[in-house]
């Protein structure tokens, strides 16, 4: 099994950005080869990709933590892909995130660790300018939007 890590500080909150990820449908918003993340109910998402030059769908799974603000994520099939992603608190408005990627799949060169590495970096650009966003309109940003969801259910 291989293993890939990266962490890095992000100028969001960690509740935030812990927001604004557990919601796998802004998996296409920072993840370029993802092109499809629809939610199926409980851990279930369906999942479209663009994989070296072609498209492929399946099902794969999202457990999400807000305890431990943490995602856990996999996908059926011969490479046994999974991860995980730990957030914690930077500062008042910082973050502090860390990803892991298993595979038995071993890439050539830094392939993999250079894509984790944009992914990441891509998320993080996502977070904040939703939470921009979100504040200049007065909304309260993804914390609240999940306090909305919950409350309407």
């Amino acid at each position: 099994m291989t293993e890939y890590r990266h962490t890095v500080t992000a100028d969001v909150p960690a509740d935030e950005l812990f927001a604004f990820l557990s919601h796998p449908e802004n998996l296409p918003r920072y993840f370029p080869e993802m092109k499809v993340a629809e939610p199926q109910g409980g851990d279930s998402v369906h999942v479209e990709a663009e994989v070296h030059g072609r498209r492929v769908a399946g099902e794969a799974w999202l457990h999400t933590d807000p305890a431990t603000r943490s995602l856990k994520w996999g996908a059926e099939g011969p490479d046994d892909y999974h991860g995980e992603l730990r957030i914690r608190d930077d500062g008042p408005a910082s973050s502090e995130i860390t990803v892991t990627l298993h595979s038995v799949r071993e890439a050539d060169g830094d392939e993999v660790q250079q894509g984790l590495e944009r992914t990441v970096a891509a998320m993080t650009h996502a977070a904040s300018a939703d939470a921009d966003v979100e504040a200049a309109e007065g909304q309260g940003g993804w914390t609240s939007y999940d306090d909305k969801r919950d409350s309407s259910s």
